[in-house]
């Protein structure tokens, strides 16, 4: 009988033992952000509507309609006068770009938002267990990873992976690898960088679909610190719930739609297709098939389910033309609210950020940031997403125990998502060295009214093109 009892002792206290093993190891697999810092280049970058006119000047490829074709995407894109561009694109240097120009803008990327983000977080480049770098349209030997343990001289032992050609959506996929990597090795740093090269990318050609891409995108980035240290999640900014990849690259459209290539005349450019669209709510609508059931509360899947079903009975029983009516609504059927209290969306432009909130029914509070992001700095391209959680930091809109769904869109075609909760409140006057310190005060502005038309309004005016390129010299000339 003694002994019986003593087994079950000791088997009970061995159970008890695992199942605290096992809650024990998974508190180190969590994914704490400590700090991260956006990137703003120094403003003779500054890419407004004069500096806009000369490139278009200097490009000998672009004629009267691609003018007014490139007048008309500026003005229509939720961009202003204040985004950056690269070092030689100021310089007049965008159709014969060089490798060191590439190189230069990723290292100014880089050394500034790596120091900057160390400081602030009192901690040594030689204490980085885990170094991801994603930036899609460039890729050097040796490799940016490379380049920045070799300029801050990190551990020999360090792990680093450089991803190239992810896209827009690669921010969250770096995450995802970093995330991966904390399952299964406890107490680590990881630094994370997201950019993308615009210096080596700029479209010389008339295709309308490439031209597209010089009118929205511009230089940024993000340096990102995280750590699955236990012991620093009272420090934490965020701590990650979950995250969601979808990915459509077997589907040819979806494949196609967003690319890389060269025009009938050989010249290089990014290509955005017009079905575009299409393929980016495909993507988006199945992503959140997955994601809905991990983040939303149980009354809210429940209503869903039960409305799902009064549809169904509808359709079924009720005359073609009433049904026809009841499933016409273009928004979600779940209310994304009740578990989501901040939404972080890709800058990708006016039309992207307007239909993700059409489809959730977010309102323009819920779509300022995106929309104010998209204004101040472009949309820059994997990076864009922390500019937007910059300003909703600046605007001290994040509470801790609140929660954050970040969404991003990227050629693949992919649509990743990731949710958050928010670790503490943002302390008013706490040092942060947010990027919209110098600016928050004057957002959101009156109007986001681009003026560009305002300036070069008169193009649309002209039916020569043959005087198109004199007078649009005549009217820089005036400029200056």
């Amino acid at each position: 009988m003694e002994f019986l009892t003593l087994l079950f002792i000791f088997t009970t206290m061995h159970l008890c033992f695992l199942i605290w093993k096992k809650f024990d190891q998974r508190r180190d697999q969590e994914c704490y952000i400590l700090n991260y810092q956006c990137y703003k280049p120094s403003d003779e970058r500054k890419l407004g509507s004069v500096q806009c006119g000369k490139i278009i000047g200097n490009n000998e490829s672009i004629g009267l309609d691609e003018c007014k074709f490139f007048l008309k995407a500026v003005v229509n894109s939720g961009i202003g006068e204040e985004t950056y561009a690269p070092r030689n694109f100021i310089e007049g240097r965008t159709v014969n770009p060089t490798l060191e120009d590439g190189v230069e803008e990723m290292e100014e990327f880089c050394n500034d938002s790596i120091t900057k983000l160390l400081n602030k977080s009192g901690i040594s480049p030689s204490e980085i267990d885990i170094l991801v770098v994603n930036v899609s349209l460039f890729s050097s030997v040796p490799s940016l990873t490379s380049r920045i343990i070799n300029h801050y001289k990190m551990r020999e032992d360090i792990k680093a992976y450089n991803l190239s050609g992810m896209g827009c959506s690669a921010s969250l996929i770096s995450l995802d690898v970093i995330q991966n990597i904390f399952k299964s090795e406890k107490n680590k740093y990881a630094l994370l960088l997201t950019s993308e090269s615009l210096s080596t990318n700029w479209y010389s050609g008339i295709n309308r679909s490439m031209i597209l891409a010089n009118c929205l995108f511009r230089t940024g980035g993000c340096a990102i610190l995280l750590t699955n240290k236990r012991s620093l999640k009272h420090k934490a900014i965020l701590k990650l719930k979950c995250l969601v990849r979808t990915h459509h690259g077997a589907r040819d459209d979806a494949h196609n739609c967003c690319s890389q290539k060269e025009d009938e005349q050989g010249k290089l450019g990014f290509y955005l297709a017009k079905d575009l669209p299409k393929a980016a709510t495909r993507a988006f609508t199945d992503n959140l098939r997955v994601l809905s059931p991990k983040i939303l509360p149980a009354r809210e899947l429940l209503r869903y389910m039960l409305m799902s079903l009064i549809k169904k009975v509808i359709k079924y029983f009720a005359p073609k033309s009433a049904a026809r009516w009841f499933g016409t609504s273009s928004k979600s059927p779940v209310n994304f609210k009740t578990g989501v209290d901040h939404f972080v969306l890709h800058t990708g432009g006016k039309a992207v950020i307007d239909g993700i909130g059409m489809s959730l029914d977010l309102n323009d509070y819920d779509l300022e940031p995106a929309r104010m992001s998209l204004h101040r700095f472009g949309n820059t391209s994997a990076s864009s997403l922390w500019y937007v959680l910059g300003y909703m930091e600046a605007k001290k809109r994040l509470k801790k125990g609140e929660r954050v769904l970040m969404i991003s869109l990227g050629a693949g075609f992919k649509c990743n998502s990731c949710y958050w909760e928010v670790m503490r409140d943002v302390v008013v006057g706490d040092d942060r060295n947010n990027v919209w310190d110098d600016c928050i005060d004057y957002y959101p502005p009156h109007s986001l009214a681009n003026p560009f038309m305002e300036k070069y309004g008169w193009i649309n005016n002209i039916q020569d093109p043959s005087t198109f390129k004199l007078k649009l010299a005549e009217f820089l000339l005036t400029l200056k």
